[in-house]
């Protein structure tokens, strides 16, 4: 009876590991006959587990979504990384699941073992958070959108634009980004023809959805540096780029910006913002010597900088 429940254990580790199993390869990960495999299936199936199975050559077995939540098999590291998650987003930036995080938390705290608890609770005893100001998300919205993600259907809601104005949107979703405190939704936007990104927490969503579409091909391989460019060159008007005499290492967490090594003794340097003077003085206290590279506006800011320096009293 031990060896069963152990070896049924090990055949839901194996469904929730992998979306499709043929019953061949669950045989031999088991070290047992087909004819067990099907045994044991039959057995999950009687525990309330929603074993799906297809049958011939091409057949298999998949671990279905049931009516009930079953208990999941977690390795040490897994365990670790769930408690940390659930830790993380009972203080995050997506509201409404704060009290829902805690609950499970609190649930998956009391089983596990005391080594794990250890390594949570220590983690948790030396990390200080700082507590973000900014937007925050519904849950309700983030898993609606992720819904239509996966759905390919149409999403209509309301914007709120960064001056205020709201305005009805349709958007053929693609993926959620987020960086920093803040999600963004990354879709093609069905009214100006072009993708586009909307921050979710500005997005009112209208019930029901929109038609279902046929996905496009994404804006760009990389969805995350896409928005990553794409925010930097909306917020931002000015970039400035410096050839620095410093190795990368040396300026790196010194500054906001893009560091870029050359070679043992120098960089580049990428600032973006909105005031070319900030610049002058961003890279004028780095203390190293620079060349601007560009826009050749930024040199008559440092030469400006540097005569008021010279010309103030001490």
């Amino acid at each position: 009876m031990l060896e069963t429940s152990a070896r049924l254990l090990r055949l839901l580790a194996l469904l929730q590991a992998r979306s499709e199993w043929s019953g061949a390869d669950l045989a031999e990960r088991l070290g047992v006959a087909p004819r067990t495999v099907r045994r044991d299936v039959d057995r999950l199936r009687g525990l309330g587990y929603p074993v799906h199975s297809t049958p011939g050559v091409c057949g298999g077995y998949r671990l279905g979504a049931g009516a009930e939540l079953p208990p999941l098999l977690l390795d040490d590291e897994e365990a670790v990384a769930v408690a940390v998650g659930l830790r993380t987003a009972a203080n995050g930036t997506v509201t409404g699941i704060e009290e829902t995080s805690l609950r499970a938390l609190a649930k998956l705290e009391q089983v596990l073992p005391a080594r794990l608890r250890w390594r949570v609770n220590t983690l948790q005893r030396h990390t200080v958070r700082i507590n973000r100001e900014g937007p925050t998300v519904d849950a309700d919205v983030l898993t609606r959108v992720a819904a239509a993600c996966r759905d390919h259907e149409q999403l209509r809601f309301d914007y709120t634009g960064h001056r205020g104005d709201s305005a009805l949107r349709r958007a053929e979703p693609h993926r959620l980004v987020t960086k920093g405190n803040r999600w963004y939704l990354v879709g093609w936007d069905a009214d100006r023809g072009d993708w586009r990104t909307y921050r979710a927490d500005r997005m009112r969503l209208r019930t029901p959805n929109g038609p279902r579409f046929t996905p496009r091909e994404p804006p760009a391989p990389d969805v995350a540096a896409w928005v990553q460019h794409r925010l930097a060159h909306e917020m931002w008007p000015y970039e400035s780029r410096f050839l620095l005499r410093a190795p990368a290492e040396r300026i790196e967490g010194r500054t906001a910006g893009t560091v870029e090594p050359v070679d043992e003794h120098t960089c580049l340097l990428t600032l973006r913002g909105d005031d070319l003077r900030m610049m002058a003085m961003v890279v004028a206290f780095l203390d190293v010597d620079f060349e601007v590279l560009e826009p050749v506006e930024l040199k008559e800011h440092l030469r400006a900088l540097g005569e008021r320096l010279l010309c103030s009293r001490i």
